[in-house]
């Protein structure tokens, strides 16, 4: 890593591609770098870990099978600490349920080996376009919400807001999909760390109490499409159903 930094586009950004086998982790690297991306590289899952708590990423590349323990776990340690990078997964198993888990723990694609570059490339921007919003890096706007993902704070109208790590990932993905509504089982296929077929009813209730939490500073911005799921707008565009309890 001791090459000058490039300095990325604006679709580019910080990646970090983790694999045990050298010659794989460094063609990986050495493309996406040739192709305007900044990387940085681990080995294990606890470097993985330590490398992903002292920087930012915008995106991580990570394969399944660690020699420590597996990328599964890296990413459910992750989002329990209320970290959101985006993850797409690399492995040599293609059974369906390893790829269920690895999008419902919280991954945002899932790639099985061997793979092409150019692929691996289409992926990672197609990833980047839908997580990270194109103008406002670090911190996500939406009305007078404020939230940042490298301080994780969250301020309305510029008062403070202490959430929990599971409310600070639900507000951020509703702020990554204003207008859009969201179901029950996309959040919690994105917010929630999942081993077992838990009962929809948990989105409700952070739903309330997140509601709550930013009610306490101006009008409510999570409105409810009932049967549906919930969307974050303002107050002058509710859903066709009205905005209700959660």
């Amino acid at each position: 890593m001791a090459e000058a930094p490039i300095t990325p586009p604006a679709d580019h950004g910080q990646v970090l591609v983790v694999d045990d086998e050298p010659f794989l982790r460094e063609a990986v690297a050495a493309s996406l770098r040739f192709l305007g991306f900044e990387v940085s590289t681990a080995q294990t899952a606890r470097e993985t870990l330590r490398v992903i708590r002292e920087r930012r990423f915008d995106l991580v590349v990570l394969d399944v099978m660690l020699p420590d323990f597996d990328g599964f776990e890296v990413t459910r340690r992750l989002r329990r600490d209320g970290i959101g990078v985006p993850v797409i997964f690399l492995t040599a198993r293609d059974a369906p349920q390893d790829t269920i888990t690895g999008l419902t723990i919280g991954g945002d694609d899932y790639i099985t080996k061997p793979f092409g570059l150019e692929e691996l490339a289409a992926r990672i921007r197609t990833v980047l376009r839908r997580t990270r919003p194109a103008a406002t890096g670090h911190v996500l706007t939406f009305a007078d919400l404020e939230l940042d993902q490298e301080s994780y704070e969250v301020r309305r109208a510029g008062r403070l807001i202490e959430l929990s790590p599971t409310e600070f990932r639900l507000l951020r993905y509703l702020m990554l999909n204003p207008g859009r509504v969201l179901t029950r089982a996309q959040l919690l296929d994105h917010v929630w760390d999942y081993d077992f077929a838990g009962s929809d009813g948990v989105v409700s209730t952070y739903i309330g109490y997140l509601r709550q939490k930013l009610a306490d500073h101006g009008p409510d911005l999570i409105h409810t499409q009932r049967g549906v799921g919930y969307s974050l707008r303002t107050p002058a565009t509710p859903t066709p159903e009205g905005s209700g309890e959660a």
